[in-house]
C-alpha cells in the first residue's frame, strides 16, 4: 500500500511539475509578424551595380531567455538584386526572391531599444534573369551575418533597422565576362508586432 500512495505521490507532483514547467516555457515564447523595405546591392562585382528597392515579410518567433535577452527566430520572404549597368545580363533590374531565417541574439533595455545580432540562411525561391543559357544567376544558399537595431513598446509593435552581409558568393553562373564571386547587401527597415 505503501508503495502504491508512493508512485502516486511521484506521478502527481512529477505532472505538476511538467505542467509548471510547460506553462514557464510558453510564457516566454511569443509570435509575431513583420513586414518592411529592403535595399539591396552586390558587393566585389566586376560588373556596375546600383541599389535596388525590394521587400521582405513573414512571421516571427521570439523566446525570453531573460527579461532583456532574447532569441528570435525569422522566416521572412524577401526580395534582393541589384540595378545592373550595362547590357551584362540582358535586363536592367536582377531580382533574387529567397525565404530567408534570421537566428539573432537579442538586448532590450527596459526603455524599449534593442540590437541584435546573428546568422541569417537565405534559400533561393526564384530569380527573374532569363538570359542565362543553363543554371540559374543565384545558388540555392545564400549564408550572411545580420546586426540590427530597433525599437518595440510594450504593447508589442515596433521598428527595424537591420543590416544584412552576405558571406557566401551569390553567382551560380558561367560567363567569360562575369565572375559570379560577389556577394549581397542589404539594409532594411521594418515593422512588426510581436504578440
Amino acid at each position: 500500500m505503501k508503495k502504491l500512495m508512493l508512485i502516486g505521490l511521484v506521478l502527481t507532483s512529477s505532472h505538476c511539475f511538467s505542467q509548471s514547467f510547460i506553462q514557464g516555457m510558453m510564457e516566454r515564447l511569443h509570435f509575431g509578424l513583420k513586414a518592411g523595405a529592403n535595399y539591396s546591392n552586390y558587393t566585389n562585382a566586376n560588373f556596375n551595380t546600383q541599389a535596388l528597392l525590394g521587400f521582405h515579410a513573414g512571421a516571427l518567433v521570439d523566446f525570453d531567455l531573460t527579461k532583456n535577452l532574447a532569441i528570435q527566430e525569422e522566416f521572412l520572404f524577401s526580395s534582393q538584386g541589384a540595378k545592373v549597368k550595362g547590357d551584362v545580363f540582358g535586363q536592367e533590374n536582377v531580382n533574387v526572391y529567397y525565404m530567408t531565417v534570421p537566428f539573432l541574439l537579442k538586448y532590450r533595455t527596459n526603455a524599449g531599444i534593442y540590437i541584435e545580432a546573428g546568422p541569417q540562411v537565405g534559400t533561393r525561391i526564384k530569380d527573374n534573369i532569363d538570359s542565362l543559357k543553363s543554371g540559374n544567376f543565384a545558388k540555392l544558399l545564400d549564408l550572411s551575418a545580420a546586426a540590427g537595431i530597433g525599437y518595440q513598446s510594450k504593447s508589442g509593435f515596433g521598428i527595424g533597422f537591420r543590416y544584412v552581409a552576405g558571406l557566401s558568393s551569390v553567382g551560380d553562373f558561367k560567363l567569360s565576362n562575369v565572375n559570379p564571386n560577389f556577394k549581397s547587401s542589404v539594409v532594411q527597415a521594418s515593422i512588426f508586432y510581436i504578440f
